[in-house]
Formats: C-alpha cells, sequence, structure tokens
C-alpha cells in the first residue's frame, strides 16, 4: 500500500500531533514506572484517552517498576500477551493477568 502524498503543511501537522502522542506516552509509562499508576489505572485511563488506549502492552509492562526487557518477555510470554497489541485490545489478558498478579508486578518471576 502506498503512503498518501502530503503537502508540507499536512506532514507538519502528523508530524506535531505524532510528537504529542510520544510526549504524552512517555509521560504515561514514566507515571507506571514510578509507581504513580498501576495498570488497571491505565486501563481504566484507555475508555477516554486515545494516547493510553494505542499504548502497546509490552511497552506497558516494561514500564513496570523491576521488570526490564527480559522479565517482560517472559511475562508477556507466560500469560499468552500480544507484545504488539494495544492495552486495550489485549485488555481480557492485560486484566486477567493484573488480576491474578500480586499487587506489585516487580514480584512476578522472582
Amino acid at each position: 500500500m502506498a503512503l498518501p502524498v502530503l503537502t508540507p503543511e499536512q506532514r507538519a501537522e502528523a508530524l506535531e500531533k505524532a510528537a504529542v502522542a510520544r510526549k504524552a506516552r512517555g509521560e504515561l509509562l514514566a507515571a507506571v514506572k514510578a509507581g504513580e499508576l498501576t495498570v488497571s489505572d491505565v486501563l481504566a485511563k484507555a475508555e477516554t484517552d486515545e494516547v493510553a488506549k494505542k499504548t502497546k502492552v509490552s511497552a506497558l509492562v516494561k514500564a513496570l517498576p523491576g521488570v526490564g526487557p527480559v522479565k517482560a518477555a517472559q511475562i508477556i510470554e507466560e500469560r499468552s500477551l500480544r507484545p504488539g497489541g494495544s492495552a486495550v485490545s489485549g485488555r481480557i489478558n492485560v486484566t486477567r493477568f493484573w488480576a491474578s498478579s500480586s499487587s506489585s508486578l516487580a514480584v512476578v518471576g522472582r
């Protein structure tokens, strides 16, 4: 599928929109990393927030305190989560995972 031809103004607008989304996603994941938001909070926020809705499951799991890339990959595989899927598309599995885990995912897999 060919990319649409954009005018310079449309391209600039799209780049600005993407930058705003990246910044908002970074802030969301930083709040998760700091323990200010839980997975449940992000899933609830995804009901109304487009950025939370489009956040990838893998990014959300990696942002959890004490979870790095290796542990995140283990969690995703153990719980049959789709790493490339958004938090909303994987809501059932993510919610089931969260409910079956302790309140802090940092202790999962230890």
